[in-house]
């Protein structure tokens, strides 16, 4: 899923004063959605990293694992 938005899309977005309503609560069900992706993604690949790469990022495993079993919605 790359779906960026154009620079075109952006400066229309940014020119406007506010947003209308059904606007904000897409741009924020957007948001939600891209950080809880981003929170699964990273999440999987902080499972499949050895030992030696834990002590790399500063982890015990037991910590890396904790973080690991959140779900995505979770903080």
């Amino acid at each position: 899923m790359t779906a960026a938005l154009h620079t075109s899309q952006l400066s229309l977005l940014n020119s406007q004063a506010a947003l209308p309503r059904l606007a904000q609560i897409c741009v924020t069900a957007a948001v939600a959605v891209t950080v809880w992706d981003m929170r699964r993604r990273t999440r999987h690949t902080l499972a499949r990293l050895d030992a030696h790469e834990l002590r790399d990022i500063g982890l015990t495993p037991g910590q890396a694992r904790a973080e690991a079993d959140k779900a995505f919605y979770q903080r």
